[in-house]
């Protein structure tokens, strides 16, 4: 009789769940909160589509959407107020996906002590970090992006004929200073290792235009850098930006006769905006991140965590599991394809490029000969590396 009351339990438990494990047969609602457009091919297209791949796996959830959140598009829209608005739709979890988001979700995290969220590349959830101080309901994501700019990096330098490799970037913040530094450590290291050239020969330029999107009379105009670049002989364009301005430039400096390539960032279709100008875009892959956050919430399994997920190595572009990917574009050629598919395997097989000797762009040590950085020491770097522009 117990094995039979047991049994009916747990008929009666995954009745209310998708499956045994799984999430509530309900309704779940969350919220994701974009900084740019959700068709934007960057970026924020890349969470939406994170937002879709959880309704693709979870049939009974709800996504509640909001996008252009920043003060160029809707000056006077406060992310406390979408919020405000999400809760009242019954929204259980919100994603913030902006490191400019980030004080205003702790803001929200502690209004609404109830609710979930997550916040997309910041570090208040790092009880390791700089600057632990969310609340249990707050955490945060980020994809090991590092690699898809290395890899990156490397078809940069497995393509480039003048042997100058430049980069649009964002702001001069930490973020933007590791993928940038992987970007040109990828490069350096296939010039050299994969194509037998001085290290000391190749140029890497990076330019940060002050901000993830372009904001008239705030940033530089992303264009513009990028045709200053190639007229001044850099015929690879790397973009560290939210949207494909660098790629749509390229392409047309391309399509006029120059002979010039880009590889731009994001997102996984960003490369179909100019196919032959383009290398190859390392993409960030939320699908499967935001579909566990949503079943831990749903099924009452939340603990903060501060999570920094790498790409699934035997596969970087499985959609199912990989976090970071990167697709080549018709701009490689199969010669440097192959090349680049063995420093994919070097980096599956545990190569580390963070490892020293390595200074900082003022010349100041960053990492001793033999010593491999540690994960707060690449989140955290205050600079370039020597050897970049």
């Amino acid at each position: 009789m117990k094995k039979l009351t047991g049994s009916i339990a747990i008929l009666i438990f995954c009745f209310w769940f998708s499956s045994c494990g799984g999430v509530f047969e309900r309704n779940f609602t969350y919220g994701v909160i974009l900084a740019g457009s959700s068709d934007d091919h960057g970026w924020s297209e890349a969470h939406y589509l994170g937002g879709l791949y959880v309704k693709s796996q979870i049939t009974t959830s709800v996504m509640l959407l909001e996008e252009n959140v920043n003060t160029a598009s809707r000056p006077d829209v406060t992310l406390s107020q979408l919020v405000s608005q999400m809760v009242s739709k019954g929204a259980e979890l919100i994603f913030t996906t902006s490191y400019d988001f980030q004080a205003s979700t702790l803001e929200a995290a502690e209004a609404h002590p109830t609710i979930k969220f997550i916040n997309i590349s910041g570090d208040y959830a790092w009880k390791s970090g700089n600057n632990y101080k969310a609340p249990s309901n707050y955490s945060n994501l980020m994809g090991r992006m590092e690699y898809g700019a290395m890899i990156q990096g490397c078809a940069a330098a497995l393509t480039t004929k003048t042997g100058k490799i430049g980069r649009v970037g964002s702001v001069a913040d930490s973020e933007s200073f590791r993928i940038a530094s992987s970007a040109f450590l990828g490069a350096r290291y296939c010039w050299a290792a994969i194509l037998n050239k001085n290290a000391a020969d190749l140029k890497f330029k990076d330019i940060p235009i002050n901000g993830y999107i372009y904001v008239p009379g705030k940033t530089l105009n992303p264009a513009d850098e990028t045709n200053k670049l190639i007229d001044e002989d850099f015929d690879v364009i790397l973009s560290g930006i939210d949207t494909n301005t660098v790629l749509v430039e390229t392409g047309k400096r391309r399509a006029a006769g120059a002979d010039v390539w880009a590889s731009p960032y994001d997102f996984i279709d960003a490369c179909s905006d100019s196919p032959d100008a383009c290398i190859g875009v390392p993409y960030f892959n939320w699908g499967p991140a935001y579909d566990k956050a949503v079943r831990i919430v749903a099924n009452r399994t939340w603990t903060q965590f501060w999570d920094w997920n790498a790409p699934d190595w035997s596969n970087i572009n499985n959609p199912d599991t990989s976090a970071v990917g990167f697709i080549k574009g018709n701009g490689l050629s199969a010669d440097s394809s192959t090349k680049l598919d063995s420093f994919i395997a070097s980096l599956a097989g545990g190569l580390v490029l963070f490892k020293g000797p390595l200074n900082y762009q003022n010349g100041y040590p960053f990492l001793s000969n033999g010593q491999t950085a540690t994960d707060y020491q690449i989140w955290y770097m205050p600079q370039v590396l020597q050897g970049m522009e």
